[in-house]
């Protein structure tokens, strides 16, 4: 059984940056492709960027692009969120989510993902 775990949230000021971390247990790490996806008070959950399963292809929200970064660890387990320069409108709750069934592609459609984590809150006051 997968079992996501997200942590690194937290209330920030507009300009700062925040790392999420998101640990895999359960299973190989290596064999599942991760995203991450967010989603704010009365909106739809998003994708952000994903990463397949070794470190080859990344896949990004095209408005996040280049403040956002997304990495992994296979070696801890672990997928990061980098996120620079956040704005107020970045505030939402971020999962994680995976995989396992392609290491060739990342999907931003949250259908595609079986395993999804609790959530970590991340507010950005002005």
């Amino acid at each position: 059984q997968v079992q996501l775990v997200e942590s690194g949230g937290g209330l920030v000021q507009a300009g700062d940056s925040l790392r999420l971390s998101c640990v895999l247990s359960g299973r190989t790490f290596s064999s599942y492709s991760m995203g991450w996806f967010r989603q704010a008070p009365g909106k739809e959950r998003e994708f952000v960027a994903g990463i397949t399963c070794s470190v080859g292809k990344l896949n990004y929200a095209e408005s996040l692009q280049g403040r956002f970064t997304v990495s992994r660890d296979n070696a801890k387990n672990t997928v990061y969120l980098q996120m620079n320069s956040l704005k107020p409108e970045d505030t939402a709750v971020y999962y994680c989510a995976a995989y396992g069934y392609s290491c060739s592609w990342i999907s931003k459609s949250r259908e595609n993902y079986d395993y999804w984590g609790q959530g970590t809150q991340v507010t950005v006051s002005s």
